[in-house]
């Protein structure tokens, strides 16, 4: 090839490159764009909140149906919906016959993930037992809702999460109860280690899982289905899903300050506590992303879907994992603590992932990136 040949090509490289790095904070448009100074400013808001009105985490917790927290369930379903509204359903037939990605989304979420919560929060919370019971249940209840929301930012498969969240759910049905046995009692005992009995309620997570995605798929589904139907498809995805967009961040927003209302005044008097329990999660989070990530890499599932299992192995039902140990341990057990501080570092975490995602993108998946840093008009399934 002639010099100058080679210096254009050189160039041309040169030039993508910045383009597609600089418009990774683009991608996730005017709102979400500044996501993590409303996210530090709802946390704030919910801390002084809990602090000013001592009730105001007694009263939250009072409005709920059986087990579920209306408000919690309000702000989570306002979140969901839009990413199920945005489904094209009649694609996840096609993700369901991908073997490699529900065998390692299962090996992930159901072996790894739990087995690895368990030994961090043995060999950094020994002597807290409470808090080390309320980790490890965290760690059992596999994400069925908010990882919607990071998949979605990070150009994720949508298709691919609907069906690995509704994967986990029926998983978490059937499992979560033996697994809570089997770590918590089972496990410990043949170890050496204090065991703790396990009597969680069949209904609560039954009662989670119908809530946090059933309701909110169904939505989605008949959106879309009837969206279509009457005005057709190009009014639907140009015109009614940007309508409905921004309930996600508001659903987001809204959860967050409730959560930390909730725990606000408890987070300011025992700071230190809170971070001990903060310290296993944020490394579970890192390494589960990490294995996730490279899992889907190794298997040549492409950015899309890597980026899926990532955030469907990083995740966690925290929704599932408030009810059981409030509705086991009581709402000021040590155990409610560590199950609230979950989403709280949860959310933090998760979303300084998208950014890693997307900047592993171009990177590792080079011919799935167009000029822009987002996906093109084929998906790399």
């Amino acid at each position: 090839m002639p010099a100058n040949e080679r210096m254009s090509s050189r160039g041309q490289k040169a030039s993508r490159t910045p383009v597609v790095r600089s418009q990774v904070p683009a991608r996730l448009g005017r709102a979400d764009r500044w996501l993590p100074i409303w996210i530090l400013a709802s946390m704030a808001v919910g801390v002084v909140a809990g602090r000013l009105w001592p009730g105001l985490a007694t009263f939250i917790d009072s409005v709920k149906l059986g087990s579920t927290s209306l408000p919690i369930a309000l702000g989570l379903l306002l979140m969901m919906y839009p990413p199920l509204a945005r489904v094209r359903y009649d694609r996840l037939e096609r993700v369901a016959r991908d073997r490699r990605l529900l065998g390692a989304s299962l090996l992930l979420n159901w072996v790894v993930g739990p087995a690895l919560m368990f030994t961090l929060a043995w060999l950094l919370l020994p002597d807290l037992p409470d808090y080390r019971t309320g980790v490890i249940i965290v760690g059992l209840a596999r994400c069925i809702a908010m990882v919607l929301i990071w998949n979605d930012l990070a150009c994720g498969d949508r298709e691919a999460a609907a069906v690995l969240v509704a994967l986990n759910a029926i998983f978490q049905i059937l499992a979560f109860a033996g697994l809570g046995w089997f770590y918590l009692d089972v496990l410990p005992g043949w170890l050496g280690l204090s065991t703790v009995p396990a009597g969680f309620s069949f209904r609560a997570i039954a009662e989670s899982v119908l809530v946090f995605l059933g309701v909110p798929l169904l939505a989605g589904w008949a959106s879309r289905r009837l969206g279509e139907r009457l005005r057709g498809r190009e009014w639907y995805e140009r015109r009614f899903l940007p309508r409905i967009s921004p309930l996600a961040t508001w659903g987001l927003l809204f959860t967050v300050v409730v959560l930390f209302a909730m725990q606000g005044e408890r987070i300011s008097r025992e700071p230190w506590e809170v971070v001990r329990i903060a310290a296993p999660l944020v490394i579970y989070f890192a390494i589960m992303f990490t294995v996730g990530f490279a899992l889907g890499h190794a298997l040549h599932l492409g950015y899309e879907r890597t980026a899926t299992l990532a955030f469907t192995g990083a995740g966690n039902n925290f929704e599932l994992a408030i009810a059981v140990c409030v509705g086991t341990f009581g709402v000021v057990s040590g155990q409610a603590l560590a199950g609230t501080v979950g989403p709280l570092i949860e959310v933090p975490a998760l979303l300084g992932l998208v950014y890693v995602a997307l900047w592993l993108r171009p990177r590792l998946f080079p011919r799935c990136v167009d000029a822009t840093g987002c996906p093109g008009p084929g998906r790399d399934d």
